[in-house]
C-alpha cells in the first residue's frame, strides 16, 4: 500500500507538471493522429493490392496495430521518460539520492515521471481494438491480459537496456532503439521474412508483445500462449531485477 499511495503521489505531480502545457499535448495529440493515419494508409495499401500480409485479413491486422499504439503510449508516457533520466542520473550524480531513500531504487527510477503526450496513443489503440472487436470479435478478458503481461515484457526489456547506461552513460537513448523495433512490429510478424521474423521473436521477443497478444485476442492461438508470455513477462522481469542489482554494484556514487 505504501507504495500505491507512492505512485499515485508519482503521477499526480506529473500530471500538474505536464498540464502546465496544454499546447504540447494538443501537439502530441495531432500528431499521433497523422502517425497513425499514416500507418493506416500503408496497410490499406497492402490490402488494396490484394495482399494479406502473411494470411492475416485486415480487421486483424488493425488489432495487431491497435497492440502497437498500446505499446507507443505505454512507451511514451511511462518508459521513455523515467528510464531515460537513468543515464542522466549516473552523469550528474543524482542517483546517489535515490539509492538513499527508504524505497526501492529500481521502483522509484521506473515511475517517478509521467508524460501527458502519450495518452492519445491509447485513444487510437482502443478506437482500433474496438473496431477490430466488433468485425471480427475479440475475447475482452484474453486481451486484456495479453496487453498487460506485453505491457511487464515491454517494461522489463526497457528497463534492461536502459540499465546499461550505468556502465555505457553515452548510451542515454538506447531505450528509443526498443521503441523503433516496437514501430516495425505494428505488423503481423509472419508478414517479415524469415530473418527478420527471427529476430523479432527470438532475439528481440517483440512479436510475443504486438502479435501473440492479438492471437490469443482474436483466438488465433489458445490461452496456453498466455501461459507462455506469462512466463516469459515473469523470467525478463526476474532477470531485469538481478540485472539491476548487479549493475548497481559497479556505479561509482558521486558521493562514494
Amino acid at each position: 500500500m505504501r507504495y500505491l499511495r507512492l505512485f499515485g503521489v508519482f503521477l499526480l505531480t506529473a500530471l500538474s507538471a505536464r498540464m502546465e502545457y496544454r499546447a504540447n499535448f494538443l501537439a502530441a495529440l495531432v500528431i499521433v493522429l497523422l502517425e497513425s493515419l499514416g500507418m493506416l494508409f500503408g496497410l490499406f495499401l497492402f490490402y488494396q493490392n490484394g495482399y494479406d500480409l502473411g494470411g492475416w485479413r485486415w480487421q486483424e491486422a488493425l488489432a495487431v496495430m491497435g497492440v502497437a499504439r498500446f505499446l507507443e503510449g505505454v512507451f511514451a508516457s511511462w518508459l521513455n521518460p523515467n528510464l531515460q533520466k537513468i543515464s542522466e542520473r549516473v552523469q550528474q550524480g543524482t542517483l546517489d539520492y535515490v539509492l538513499l531513500k527508504p524505497v526501492d531504487s529500481q521502483f522509484w527510477v521506473s515511475v517517478e515521471g509521467f508524460a501527458v503526450w502519450g495518452l492519445p496513443s491509447f485513444l487510437v489503440a482502443g478506437l482500433l481494438l474496438a473496431y477490430a472487436a466488433g468485425t471480427v470479435g475479440m475475447n475482452p478478458l484474453y486481451l486484456v491480459l495479453a496487453l498487460a503481461l506485453a505491457t511487464l515484457l515491454f517494461y522489463a526489456l526497457a528497463f534492461v537496456l536502459a540499465t546499461t547506461t550505468i556502465w555505457f552513460v553515452k548510451l542515454y537513448n538506447v531505450v528509443n532503439f526498443l521503441g523503433a523495433v516496437l514501430w516495425n512490429a505494428q505488423y503481423p510478424v509472419s508478414a517479415f521474412d524469415r530473418p527478420f521474423r527471427l529476430f523479432l521473436t527470438y532475439v528481440l521477443p517483440v512479436s510475443f508483445m504486438t502479435t501473440v497478444p492479438a492471437e490469443v485476442a482474436l483466438g488465433r492461438k489458445g490461452p496456453g500462449f498466455l501461459v507462455l508470455l506469462a512466463l516469459l513477462a515473469g523470467a525478463f522481469l526476474l532477470f531485469s531485477r538481478v540485472f539491476w542489482r548487479f549493475a548497481l554494484r559497479g556505479y561509482g556514487s558521486a558521493s562514494s
